[in-house]
């Protein structure tokens, strides 16, 4: 039986290749993309049928309900603080939406929720990034009622984004350098490419 996916954070470095992928998956039947703004059509590389936009409020996501009603749920969601302007803009995002998308997915029994976390998330941790990831985990986690949930817990991220980031930029530089001294333990903090984090999203959910 085909399934049905919804996916939030779709424009983002991730979540536009996963859309990708899920268009070529012959699993899927149709794919739901809750959006902030209208894209264009040549947005994503696959132009596929299955493909749904929907532009949304992400301050009114508990409106949009309905949507989560399909099977799989995946959420790439994310932002930083330098985007987001202040601590408290970016757990509004990297928090409270998901948690949102977390309860909403469970209220509409989905099958299965993937979101993506971070390499080193704890919600014991100094930095307020890796407390807001670790806290997040904890909290949709420990909900009873949510269908198969499982973080993905990515290092730093290649690929091509949209929005300039020298930082990471330089450090995707350096990735071919550093990844050999990654062993062990360490073999967590290696640069992965997108599309692989994407993939291994779709291999999380259940079918």
């Amino acid at each position: 039986m085909l399934k049905t996916a919804l996916v939030l954070g779709s424009t983002g470095l991730v979540g536009k290749t996963l859309v990708e992928q899920l268009c070529l998956d012959n699993r899927y039947q149709t794919v739901t993309c809750l959006l902030r703004k209208p894209l264009s059509n040549s947005f994503f590389q696959q132009n596929s049928d299955k493909i749904q936009p929907i532009v949304i409020d992400y301050e009114k996501l508990q409106d949009y309900q309905g949507y989560f009603g399909c099977e799989h749920i995946f959420v790439c969601l994310g932002t930083t603080i330098k985007k987001a302007g202040n601590k408290s803009a970016f757990r509004k995002v990297d928090f409270e939406y998901i948690h949102i998308a977390a309860q909403l997915a469970r209220a509409q029994r989905a099958q299965s929720f993937v979101w993506i976390s971070s390499v080193g998330a704890n919600a014991k941790s100094a930095n307020f990034y890796l407390r807001v990831k670790g806290e997040l985990e904890n909290a949709i986690l420990a909900m009873s009622g949510l269908n198969h949930a499982a973080a993905v817990r990515p290092s730093l991220l290649l690929g091509e984004r949209q929005e300039k980031r020298p930082a990471e930029k330089l450090a995707a530089m350096l990735s071919p350098l550093l990844s050999p001294l990654l062993i062990g333990r360490l073999s967590k903090y290696k640069a992965v490419k997108a599309y692989d984090v994407a993939a291994q999203m779709i291999r999380l959910q259940v079918f």
